[in-house]
């Protein structure tokens, strides 16, 4: 280095030292030398000036140079030389700290060619991302307000005592919450009929992560699927993800329509319970229909079990995998739809084999969900909060169900099938109805509705259906939204 790039480096580090900042003094001087060095102010192999030189140039203590030069040997930017001094470390190349040449260049990363392509539908969006702004939000799925947050802080609170802490805090390794699993196994299974060994439960971080898991153990390129049409969007995209095909099977008024033959198919996906969206109860002939073909042709039922605690007329009748005695069905629940979305927790019920099989799976993701978040759950159920807590989202619910039915009925030009329960309304409008036009249109005037085309398969999906959810809103945002909507309509 030349005196005078010498003295401007020196000059440099001066004003770093009196920048108005929190750092001591040893510390600013350290970040100086560093972006020296990494902007070749400072070569590799050149000798730095002793701290007393450095001290009297800077007008600073010994000790602040001496403390600088220790952080920066110990983060490699320079070595100390025995009874000379310290250099630059030569061995930085000439890169700075990030990725950038000596002149400031760097070769941009082409993100679009390494990262793999997104399968059909995963940039759809139904519903406006700041949704809960709107004053109508008509959209589907359960909003945060009803969370027991005084049940749920009491639970916490015990979680953390020393008896529940070890399952609480420490690494569970693949296993999950011995309490959490009785309790499925006691309290949420035996409402949907199922008997279940402690074997035959894993617990996940909700729906969406157990059909993951499901997916990726059991298909692959060249399986073939068979999904409900209209169907749940995001189980088909997990579906293509591991490149396998998929098959559309009509829904009617009965639920799901099987084909004669299951031969071809490795996994069918239903949701028998409330079909998703179009709220259809899959009827006992279908349901034992469709066991028959699974167990005669090897063919594995997949079911979602998403929302059946919520019938406001009847009770809920029995999963698909009570009835199920050969094994074929493999059962996913979930707890976020009946305490908060953002939970994020639930459970599959399958053979021991494949849970086994699964339980390696997420250890590989992400060992097991939070244990502090199991046994609050664990414990809520214990002291019978849970099932208060599903009362009273049914109450709520129902009171909801009850105002959007009776303001469709009253304001839409056209009639809207009627549903037993669920937490939407599944609206087919007239031939050349536009949906996804009219959900933009309606934002203007406060809004959210979803539109259905998603729903379908094939090149020529429907366009004129649409979801009206109600356990997001307000119950007396309700009939006001739909008149607003009405009028568009």
């Amino acid at each position: 280095m030349t005196s005078e790039q010498h003295y401007a480096t020196v000059a440099r580090l001066s004003d770093s030292l009196s920048d108005e900042t929190d750092k001591p003094r040893y510390r600013r001087l350290k970040d100086g030398l560093t972006r020296a060095i990494e902007q070749g102010e400072l070569h590799g192999g050149e000798m730095l000036p002793s701290s007393r030189v450095l001290a009297d140039h800077l007008d600073v203590s010994r000790n602040t140079v001496n403390r600088a030069y220790r952080e920066l040997v110990v983060e490699g930017f320079i070595e100390p030389i025995e009874r000379v001094g310290y250099v630059v470390n030569d061995g930085l190349g000439e890169c700075d700290a990030g990725g950038r040449s000596r002149d400031g260049s760097s070769a941009p990363i082409r993100w679009e060619e390494r990262l793999g392509a997104l399968v059909e539908g995963d940039d759809e969006r139904t519903r406006p991302a700041a949704w809960r702004s709107y004053p109508y939000p008509f959209v589907v799925g359960p909003g945060p307000e009803g969370f027991p947050i005084g049940s749920w802080t009491r639970a916490m609170r015990t979680a953390l005592r020393e008896e529940h802490r070890g399952p609480s805090l420490h690494n569970l390794d693949d296993q999950d919450d011995p309490l959490l699993v009785e309790q499925i196994r006691r309290t949420i299974l035996p409402a949907r009929g199922i008997e279940a060994t402690r074997d035959e439960i894993l617990v996940t971080l909700g729906t969406q992560h157990g059909l993951h898991l499901v997916a990726e153990a059991l298909l692959g390129a060249g399986s073939t699927v068979g999904v409900e049409d209209p169907g749940y969007p995001d189980a088909r995209r997990l579906f293509l993800r591991q490149e396998a095909r998929l098959v559309p099977l009509p829904v009617d008024a009965h639920g799901v329509t099987a084909p004669e033959g299951l031969s071809g198919l490795d996994m069918v996906f239903v949701t028998p319970g409330r079909q998703f969206p179009t709220n259809v109860t899959m009827t006992i002939g279908r349901r034992r229909e469709l066991l028959a073909r699974a167990g005669g042709d090897g063919a594995l039922i997949v079911e979602d079990d998403y929302d059946s605690e919520y019938c406001y007329s009847r009770r809920p009748p029995q999963a698909l995998k009570a009835l199920d005695t050969a094994g074929v069905v493999v059962y996913v629940g979930s707890f976020s739809k009946f305490l908060a979305p953002g939970l994020r927790l639930g459970f599959v019920v399958a053979d021991p084999i494949l849970v086994d099989y699964l339980r390696r799976l997420r250890h590989d993701m992400l060992r097991h969900p939070p244990g502090i978040i199991q046994r609050t759950t664990a414990l809520m159920m214990e002291a019978g909060d849970y099932s208060r807590v599903i009362r009273r989202h049914r109450r709520a619910l129902r009171s909801k169900w009850q105002a959007i039915t009776e303001a469709v009925d009253d304001l839409f030009p056209w009639s809207v099938p009627s549903t037993d329960g669920g937490m939407s309304l599944w609206v087919a409008g007239p031939k050349g109805l536009d949906a996804a036009a009219l959900a933009e249109k309606a934002l203007d005037d406060g809004v959210v509705i979803e539109p259905g085309r998603s729903c379908f398969l094939g090149p020529d999906r429907p366009a004129r259906y649409f979801q009206l959810g109600f356990a997001a809103i307000d119950r007396d945002a309700i009939r006001p939204g739909i008149e607003h909507l009405a009028r568009l309509l």
